[in-house]
């Protein structure tokens, strides 16, 4: 721009200035170039409209002084922005760095071997440069076999994660203590009226989370599941065959027992070596492409197999961007697949 203003400045009449290109330099360089780089353009910008008025022997002139005072008026404005957006992104990393911190804390990603099974989980934030919603996965290995929980918290925000910390420190502990799964989704229904009565009521606490929870006992090829109004997960068999594990009885979400009693009841279904479990939020079954249609995932993964979960989920979420026109979901993604090794 600086060239650009000399050139325009030597090649047209003197009732022409280049000062607006002049002034440009600087305020373009500031947003996007060091502290360093914007001196040295308002610095280059002066020099060169000095040496211009010099050649043009007007340097004295009042229009000259003017246009020098400007041009320095509008430099040191240029730098001045220049440390507000430094600043402004130093703070914007260091939230972005609190956050990742955050998830790693309250959703840590789970280990790829867990009590000989293989593991896989996503999260992707529907919200631009979120790293924790209201979607959660746990898996642990306990006395009483591996148990993973998904769930899907009700609400955005703050507040939303904060229900992922009960009902996840809910689970840690009862999937340790409890010998049946009725009764680790009994006392995540416990926990989270516990805090909703805390809150003053369940509605200033989220009020409900569908959940799905499954056990995988040791030494078995079946697995146990009960659903709390989740959307159903799939298994999908190392022959490309694929099964939607629909409940026998529909539960309501945890936190609505207030609407009366509905006691659990596990399912248990095969779970042969060589298969592969995959859970899921809304986010997935709720994204739409351009005309409007739902995603379904038992529809898209029938027939394929996958050697490993990390590479199921994978081909998942690059098929799901796909269906959306590379546009995203606009709820929160939650993904975890636990396989079991053949041999």
């Amino acid at each position: 721009m600086i060239v650009g203003g000399v050139v325009f400045d030597l090649l047209t009449p003197p009732r022409f200035t280049a000062v607006p290109l002049f002034t440009a330099a600087p305020l373009v360089a500031a947003p996007f170039f060091t502290v360093r780089i914007t001196l040295v353009a308002g610095a280059a910008a002066v020099l060169a409209l000095v040496g211009l008025r010099l050649h043009s022997g007007t340097l004295d002139e009042a229009p000259s002084i003017t246009e020098l005072v400007t041009l320095i008026t509008v430099s040191a404005f240029a730098l001045m922005i220049n440390r507000v957006v430094r600043r402004s992104g130093e703070r914007l990393a260091s939230a972005r760095g609190i956050a990742e911190s955050a998830q790693r804390a309250v959703l840590p990603t789970p280990a790829e071997r867990i009590g000989g099974l293989r593991v896989a989980a996503r999260y992707e934030a529907a919200q631009a440069d979120a790293f924790i919603g209201g979607d959660l996965y746990a898996v642990q290995d306990t006395p009483y076999g591996v148990r993973l929980v998904v769930g899907d918290v009700r609400g955005k925000g703050m507040g939303a994660v904060e229900a992922v910390a009960v009902v996840l420190g809910a689970f840690r502990e009862a999937a340790e203590q409890e010998s049946s799964l009725e009764g680790v989704s009994q006392r995540l229904e416990r926990a989270l009226a516990r805090e909703g009565t805390r809150r003053d009521g369940l509605d200033a606490f989220e009020g409900f989370t569908t959940a799905v929870l499954a056990e995988v006992a040791r030494g078995e090829a079946v697995v146990r599941i009960v659903n709390r109004g989740h959307p159903e997960p799939l298994v999908l068999y190392a022959d490309g065959g694929l099964e939607r594990l629909e409940p026998t009885e529909p539960a309501l979400p945890l936190g609505m027992a207030d609407l009366g009693p509905w006691p659990d009841r596990a399912d248990e279904v095969p779970f042969p070596p060589g298969a592969t479990l995959l859970f899921y939020t809304d986010g997935l079954s709720e994204a739409r492409d351009v005309s409007g249609a739902f995603y379904d995932p038992a529809e898209r993964l029938a027939g394929r197999s996958f050697a490993r979960p990390g590479e199921l989920l994978d081909a998942l979420v690059e098929d799901v961007r796909r269906h959306t026109g590379g546009g995203g979901t606009t709820d929160d993604l939650a993904l975890l697949a636990v396989s079991k090794p053949q041999g």
